[in-house]
């Protein structure tokens, strides 16, 4: 379980951010997120917090997702709330 922040890394526009609505992101095996998640997670302990920085095609590559555009670059700012 964790909150997250999402922001494109060419210019630092936020897309989505879990703190807005107020839900964390929960429920998902770590093999379920983006590669960069994936391999930006391990290692956090609960209470912590880490920037990653994820190169496009360790996110969502060429295709295009809402308010991301094809082949971005993307910033996440994530702590880590709870581990199941």
């Amino acid at each position: 379980t964790a909150h997250y922040t999402g922001a494109l890394a060419k210019n630092g526009v936020i897309f989505q951010s879990s703190l807005d609505t107020g839900s964390p992101l929960s429920g998902y095996p770590l093999s379920g997120l983006i590669k960069g998640w994936q391999e930006g997670i391990p290692g956090m302990k609960v209470g912590g917090t880490r920037r990653i920085l994820i190169p496009s095609d360790q996110a969502y590559g060429a295709q295009s997702q809402p308010g991301i555009p094809a082949n971005s670059d993307l910033v996440f700012d994530i702590q880590l709330l709870d581990l199941k």
